[in-house]
This record gives C-alpha cells, structure tokens and sequence, in this order.
C-alpha cells in the first residue's frame, strides 16, 4: 500500500495528471498509420507503451488505493479500464473496496475468474464479505475453498449478517490476552507479532473460554510496571456489540463515546471480533450517500459515468410519480380557471407561494429525518415536535406572508390581493410543517425508509397544496 506523504500532489491533482496522460495516449494512438506491418506505426505504438502508459503507472503505484479508487470513478468507462489494467494486480482487492459499488460492477465485468480469485485471495475475511454480494459464484466458492477451516467459518459467519448490522462492520483481527499474566509477558507477545492490526488502541482480555473481561488499553500498557498483572489494569467499564445490533446503534455510540475500536461479543459474551472507526466512516458516508439519493428520488447508487439506458432505469420511478403529481397541479389550476381568467395577476403570484411551501416543506422534513437517523424522536416528544414545527410555520407564514402581500399590494395596488396572499402563504405553510413532519414518521412506522423520495413527496403536496390554497382563497374573497 502506498504511504501518505505530506508532499504528494493532492487527488485532484493526480487525477489531472491521469487525465492528461491519457490524453496523450489517445493523442498519439490515433496519430499511428493504419497500414499493417507499418514499422511507423509499430515505432510510434511501442513508444505510446513504454512512455506515456509507463508513466501513468508509475504514477498510480504511488498512489494510495483510495486515491486510486477515486479516479476511476471520476474517469468514463473507456479511459477507467485503461487505468484499471495498469494497477498491479496485488492492489486489485484493496481498490474494489474503495469503489462505490457501481464502479466496481464495471471493474469486475472486466476481469476474468483467475484475477478476481487472486485479488479476493490477498484481502480478509471481513473485506471478502464485503466484495461477496458484487462477486460471481464460482469465484466466491474458489476462495472459500483456498481458506483455512477458520478464516472459512469467519467468511460464512460474516456473510451471514445482514448489511446494515454490526456483524456485517465485524473484522476478525483482534489481539486477546489473559488477565492472569503480567504486563511484561503481554509486551514480549506483541513484540513477536509482524504488525499490529490496523486502529488498534487497546487489547482485548478474555479467559480461557474466550469470554470478554475486560479492555487493555494500549496507553495502559506502555506505562503500567511489567510485574503488574493484566487485570489489575484493565479497564471492566466499556462499550460492547452484538453481531446482531444495527449498525446505526453502533456508529451513534462511536461518535457518542469517541471510540477508536469496540468489541463484538455473541450472545454468551464470547469475543468473536471488533468494530473499527475506519468501518463505521465507511458506514456513515455510505448511508449519508444512500439518505441523498433516495432524497432525490434515486434507487441505488449510480455511476457516473453509467449508460443512457442505465441512467434512465435508475432514475424513472420518482420521475413518473413527480410527472402524476405535476398532473394533480395542473387539474387543481384548471379548477380555477375562470378565477385567473378574471384576475390575471394571481397566475404570476401563485408560484410564490408553492415555491415557499416547497422550501419550508423541505427543511422541515430535512430535520425529522436526521432526528429519526439518530434516534432522538420518541412517542414522548413527537407531539412537542409537531406543536414546534407548526408555531415555527406560523411565525414564518405571518413574516414573509406579510413581505409578499406587501409585494402584491405595491404592484396591483390591492389590500384585498396583499392579505389573501398572507393567509394563503401561512396556511401553505402549516400544510408544509404538518406534511413534514407527519410523511416520515408514518413511512418509518410502516417499515420504508423515511428519505426514500422525500423532497420529491413533499414537493409535491405544497405545489399542489399552495395552489389550492391560494386560488380558493382568491375566488372566495376577490372573484
């Protein structure tokens, strides 16, 4: 793996000199005659090789796997399988983990059974079950097979555990110690070990049944007397997880108790792994990706370099239900047609007021879904919550309902119009807090997930809505 270096280029940087090379390349493989048996062209094709792709290898090779990663996602698909087939073949497994999961379908299309073994076979168990969902059978039965009997029952154990759970974060690499030996005896331990596992700030004390007692940290074993038992300074107060547990639970904890690393234990306190901080990021990040795509009304992750048609497939579904909404709109205009026939100025008004519904409706949906992702919305408060969000509505509605009426009453110079488009703003308003809050706390009841096209869903009912709202008021006291 590559080591970071304070003076390496920055990954913008680098994917600009990637960019570049491979222009060049492109450049100069088009520049070649066409004849065949051409030494020309053989001349000018063994210098593209041995210059430009030389050199973007070499570049690559000094990058970090995640660095890597994030320039063939920024790559189309063309230029991103040159890259890929010039990364050495021992970093293969550690960059498909760091691809969003639609640049890895590609990546992985292209390499055939024996590379997607041999990468596979240099990673561990835990990141294996990571890359198993994106893998071919045969190539997942190749590598079960190649495993010791242990790392064979971690892998099956881990591909066990659903995705959004704690065993699905779980990685095997723990360091245990007894907490009958002496300090000494746990540093000439350490001491023979190759490498510590990554993230590791403490050791984990178990009997001699595997069951957890107790945490060394590691600060606590550099300074404590080597004649000093392990249990006489282990810490017996401390953070634990089920395999079973969510994956939230364990990411809020982490961030709650900033926690570097937390044991897993089964249900007869047994350790069986541990959770890192480094797992738990990946956790947030992917979630917080997922929570934005499904706000936009996106199904899954996609590439952004993906086909039209792929494109398109991913994205149809919230725009067919946004094209049914737009419809309603419209029916509810044609409702009132007579009244803007007669009143001209409500059709250039009446954008106003959805546009600000639509606003408010999203900030307040924004928040109760953030609040439902950590946890903080309970039966006890959720009452509190919608009383707030409706005087927050009303204090909104009053002030910039006040601002546009004004606005209208300036322009058309007519009180009437100014205060209908003050109550039609507050009432928008109240709708956009009651639908904000009341959308997401139903869909999380019913077991959907609470961002799945949000925006799209609240949107459309303060259109709709506004609408109504402001073109029934205007008809009853202007028309």
């Amino acid at each position: 793996m590559a080591e970071l270096d304070e003076n390496r280029p920055s990954v913008q940087e680098s994917l600009e000199q990637v960019m570049e090379l491979l222009h060049r390349h492109e450049l100069a493989t088009a520049a070649a005659p066409r004849g065949e048996g051409d030494p020309r062209r053989e001349l000018v094709e063994t210098l593209v090789h041995t210059l430009h792709l030389a050199e973007l290898q070499k570049l690559l090779d000094e990058l970090h796997p995640a660095d890597v990663a994030y320039i063939l996602e920024a790559l189309p698909v063309k230029q991103r399988l040159i890259v890929w087939d010039l990364v050495r073949a021992e970093r293969d497994g550690e960059i498909l983990l760091e691809v969003s999961d639609a640049v890895r379908e590609t990546l992985i299309a292209h390499m055939d059974e024996k590379e997607l073994v041999a990468a596979t076979g240099q990673l561990d168990t835990d990141e294996i079950a990571d890359l198993a969902p994106d893998l071919p059978r045969e190539v997942i039965l190749d590598v079960f097979k190649s495993l010791p009997v242990e790392e064979r029952e971690q892998l099956r154990a881990a591909m066990s555990y659903p995705e959004d759970s704690v065993g699905a974060l779980m990685d095997f690499d723990v360091i245990s110690v007894r907490d009958d030996v002496r300090i000494e005896v746990v540093l000439r331990y350490l001491r023979r070990l190759d490498e510590m596992p990554d993230h590791t700030d403490q050791l984990f004390v178990v009997d001699r049944e595997e069951h957890l007692k107790g945490l060394l940290p590691i600060n606590r074993l550099l300074v404590s007397d080597p004649e000093t038992l392990v249990a006489a300074v282990m810490v017996k107060e401390y953070v634990q997880f089920h395999p079973d547990e969510k994956a939230q639970d364990a990411a809020l904890a982490f961030e709650r108790y900033d926690l570097v690393s937390a044991p897993v234990v089964d249900g007869g306190g047994k350790l069986i792994g541990r959770v890192t901080v480094n797992a738990v990021v990946d956790f947030i990040r992917e979630e917080t990706d997922s929570e934005m795509l499904s706000a936009g009304g996106l199904r899954e992750d996609e590439d952004l370099f993906a086909s039209v048609w792929k494109s398109v497939k991913n994205r149809w579904a919230w725009l067919a239900i946004n094209l049914v909404t737009a419809f309603i709109a419209s029916r509810v205009i044609g409702i009132f047609e007579e009244s803007i026939a007669r009143i001209v100025a409500l059709a250039a008004l009446m954008p106003i007021i959805a546009g600000i519904g639509g606003n408010s409706g999203n900030q307040t949906i924004t928040m109760i879904v953030r609040a439902l992702a950590l946890g903080q919305i309970t039966a006890a408060n959720a009452r509190k919550l919608f009383a707030k969000e409706i005087g927050v509505s009303i204090i909104n509605g009053l002030i910039w309902g006040g601002v546009v009426g004004l606005f209208a009453f300036l322009i058309y110079h007519s009180w009437q119009l100014g205060v209908v488009m003050t109550g039609a703003m507050v009432l928008n308003l109240l709708l956009a807090a009651v639908m904000g809050v009341t959308v997401p706390l139903v869909m999380q009841k019913l077991g959907r997930d609470p961002a799945v096209g949000s925006s799209v869903m609240i949107t459309a009912i303060t259109d709709s809505g506004g609408f109504f709202i402001f073109l029934g008021l205007a008809t009853v006291f202007l028309v």
